[in-house]
C-alpha cells in the first residue's frame, strides 16, 4: 500500500463557528414539545426528571450496485428517527447508573414524519417521552433497591456531567446524484470482472448519504449539523481448492460527490482487486507463525483501533465487568516513547483522503475537539462522553451512538504519530535485519486489511484479531516477496505494544464503521506503517465446501469458461 504525503503536513482542519440560531421548523417543533412535556413532568412526575433531550437523525441516501455487467440494486431512501433521553434522580445517581446485574437503560429510535408537521411530530415525541419516563422511573427504583445489597463501586463518579449548552446551525450541502448515469457506468465497469474466471462473485457499489442531526434539550442546547459521505466499494470473492474463502477489495471515500472516482480510477482498482484475488487463490496457505513483520499504514490503523482505541473508551473504565486494561495507568508509559496517539473529529482530511470519523458535535451535543490521548508513550486521557469517571468529570466530545443505540464513549478519527520514522525502504531493511537477528526463515508484510474485532470484558480473554486480506512473506535474502493466504493476526494488547520498533515517515488512512454497544458509528484511523519485532498469526477458518464442481457459465453467449 502506498502512503501519500507526510504526517501532520497533510492534516486539514475545519472550524464550525457558533452562530446566532436561525430557528429551523423542526427545531421549533421539538422545542415546543420538549418544554411542554418537561413542565408537566416537573409538576406531576415522581420521581421528577432533571434532564430531557430530543435528538432527530434525518438520513437520505442513494445507492447503485452492479455485478458482472448487470444491475443488482438501485434505490433511494430517506428516514427520520427520534431518540428521547430522559434522566430522573440527580446527576450523582440516576436511571442510567451502571449495575452489573441489571440491564442498561434501553434506547430506541422511532420514525417520525418527513414533513415538518407540528401535529404529527409533537404527537410522536409526546408518546415516546411518556414511555421513556415510565421506563426511567422503574429502573431508578430497581437501582436504588439494588444499591442496598451491592458492594460500593470502585469508581463512584457522577452518572451525568454538567456541560455548557451549545447553539449551532450548519447543514451539510444537498448532494447531486444521477442514478441513471451511475447505473450505466457500473454495468459497464462491473463487466470487467468477467475476464477473470476464478472469481466466483464480484460487486461494485456506489452509495451517497446525507445525514442531518437536530438536537434540543432542557439545558438550552439547540443544534443542527450533519455530514455528507460518499463511497465506491469494489469487492471480489473466490474459493481455493482446499475450501478457503478469499476476498479482495478497494474503496474510495469522499464528502463531495464531485470527487467520486472517474472510470479510469475505478478500472485501475478493479484490475488490482482481480489481480490480488487471482494471486491469493494460487498462494500457499500461511502456517501459524510468530516473528517480525511490517504492518502497512492501513493495517496499523486497524491494529491501533482494535487493541488500543476500545480500551480507552471512558465508560469501560468504571464498568466492573470490563477488563479495565488502562484504568489505573494515567500518566504512566503504555506505548514506546516515540509514539503519540490523538483523536480528533474536527480533522476533515489526511493523506489526501476525506475522513469518515469527522463531526462538529457529538450525539450528546458536546462540541468536538482535538484530544491527545498518549503523549510520547504516556497515557494522558480517555475518550469521554457525559458519563464521568474518576479524574475525568467532563465530556471531551466523544459520546456517540447510532439512532436507537444509546450513547457511550466511542472513537472518532484516530491519529498515530511517530518520532522514530524512517523511509519505507529503510523500514524494509530493518525488517530483514530483525529476521536475521531472530534466526527466522522469513517475516511478514501485511498490505491490506478488512477490519478486526476485540474482546474487552473481564470474563473473557483480553485479546484481539485483525483480519488481513493481502499478506506477503518477506525473506532475509534477495528472494522476492511471496504472497500467502489465510492469515489472521491475533494477540493480547499489552504484549503487542512493547513489540513496536519503528514506523515509516508516511501515513495512510483506513475509513470504516465501528460496531459496539451503541451501534455502528463512522470512524477513521490514520497511521504510518509499523515494524514490530513479533506478531502472531493463525490460520483462517476454512469452509467444508470445495471450489465449484460445475464449470462457470459463459459471460456472453458461446462456450463455458
Amino acid at each position: 500500500m502506498l502512503f501519500p504525503r507526510v504526517l501532520l503536513a497533510s492534516f486539514a482542519w475545519f472550524v464550525f463557528a457558533e452562530v446566532t440560531f436561525a430557528q429551523a421548523p423542526l427545531v421549533g417543533i421539538l422545542q415546543q414539545e420538549l418544554d411542554r412535556n418537561y413542565a408537566a413532568l416537573q409538576q406531576k412526575g415522581d420521581p421528577k426528571p432533571y434532564f430531557l433531550q430530543y435528538a432527530v437523525t434525518d438520513t437520505e441516501s442513494d445507492g447503485v450496485s452492479a455485478t458482472q455487467g448487470a444491475l443488482q440494486s438501485l434505490g433511494h431512501n430517506r428516514i427520520r428517527a427520534i431518540d428521547v433521553s430522559i434522566r430522573v434522580g440527580d446527576r450523582k445517581f440516576d436511571n442510567y447508573h451502571s449495575a452489573s446485574n441489571l440491564r442498561g437503560m434501553p434506547a430506541t429510535a422511532t420514525t417520525i414524519a418527513l414533513d415538518d408537521s407540528p401535529a404529527a411530530i409533537r404527537r410522536k415525541a409526546w408518546i415516546e417521552t411518556d414511555q421513556a419516563y415510565r421506563i426511567a422511573s422503574q429502573r431508578l427504583i430497581q437501582l436504588k433497591t439494588n444499591q442496598q445489597v451491592k458492594a460500593a463501586p470502585s469508581d463512584d463518579s457522577d452518572d451525568f456531567s454538567t456541560e455548557a449548552p451549545s447553539t449551532f446551525s450548519k447543514l451539510p450541502v444537498k448532494y447531486s446524484f444521477s442514478a441513471a448515469d451511475w447505473t450505466a457506468r457500473l454495468r459497464k465497469l462491473s463487466a470487467e470482472f468477467n475476464k477473470h474466471p476464478r472469481i466466483l462473485n464480484s460487486n461494485i457499489t456506489v452509495i451517497v448519504q446525507r445525514e442531518v442531526k437536530t438536537l434540543v434539550n432542557t439545558e438550552g442546547s439547540k443544534l443542527e449539523h450533519g455530514r455528507l459521505f460518499a463511497r465506491v466499494m469494489i469487492t471480489a470473492r473466490g474459493r481455493t481448492g482446499d475450501g478457503m474463502d478469499m476476498s479482495s477489495a478497494e474503496s474510495f471515500e469522499t464528502d463531495d460527490t464531485a470527487k467520486l472516482p472517474k472510470d479510469a480510477q475505478i478500472l485501475a482498482a478493479i484490475e488490482k482487486v482481480a489481480k490480488d484475488l487471482d494471486g491469493l487463490l494460487s498462494a500457499p496457505p500461511v502456517d501459524p507463525f510468530v516473528g517480525p513483520a511490517i504492518l502497512s499504514g492501513r493495517a496499523a490503523g486497524v491494529f491501533f483501533h482494535e487493541i488500543f482505541g476500545h480500551r480507552i473508551e471512558g465508560h469501560r473504565q468504571k464498568d466492573e465487568n470490563d477488563g479495565q486494561t488502562f484504568t489505573k495507568k494515567v500518566n504512566e508509559p503504555i506505548l514506546p516513547a516515540f509514539l503519540s496517539v490523538t483523536f480528533d473529529p474536527t480533522v476533515k482530511e489526511a493523506a489526501g483522503q476525506d475522513l469518515n470519523g469527522t463531526y462538529a458535535f457529538d450525539d450528546e451535543g458536546v462540541k468536538a475537539r482535538r484530544l491527545p490521548i498518549v503523549e510520547n508513550g504516556v497515557l494522558k486521557s480517555f475518550l469521554m462522553s457525559r458519563s464521568p469517571i474518576k479524574g475525568f468529570p467532563n465530556s471531551n466530545g466523544h459520546g456517540r451512538g447510532q439512532p436507537g443505540g444509546g450513547i457511550v464513549s466511542r472513537q472518532s478519527n484516530l491519529f498515530v504519530e511517530s518520532k522514530n520514522a524512517v523511509s519505507d525502504a529503510e523500514l524494509r531493511k530493518m525488517l530483514k535485519a530483525e529476521i536475521k537477528k531472530q534466526g527466522k526463515p522469513y517475516g511478514l508484510y501485511f498490505e491490506q486489511v478488512t477490519g478486526g474485532f476485540t474482546t474487552t470484558g473481564r470474563a473473557s480473554l483480553q485479546a484481539f484479531t485483525v483480519v488481513p486480506l493481502v499478506v506477503y512473506r518477506v525473506f532475509p535474502d534477495e528472494r522476492p516477496d511471496e504472497l500467502v493466504r489465510g492469515a489472521d493476526i491475533v494477540g493480547t494488547p499489552l504484549a503487542s505494544f512493547a513489540k513496536i520498533l519503528a514506523t515509516s515517515a508516511k501515513v495512510d488512512v483506513f475509513n470504516g464503521y465501528c460496531g459496539a454497544e451503541s451501534g455502528s458509528v463512522p470512524v477513521s484511523a490514520v497511521s504510518p506503517a509499523m515494524l514490530v519485532s513479533e506478531i502472531e498469526v493463525q490460520r483462517k477458518k476454512v469452509s467444508q465446501d470445495a471450489a465449484p464442481y460445475l464449470s462457470r457459465p459463459p459471460a456472453v453467449g458461446g462456450i463455458s469458461q
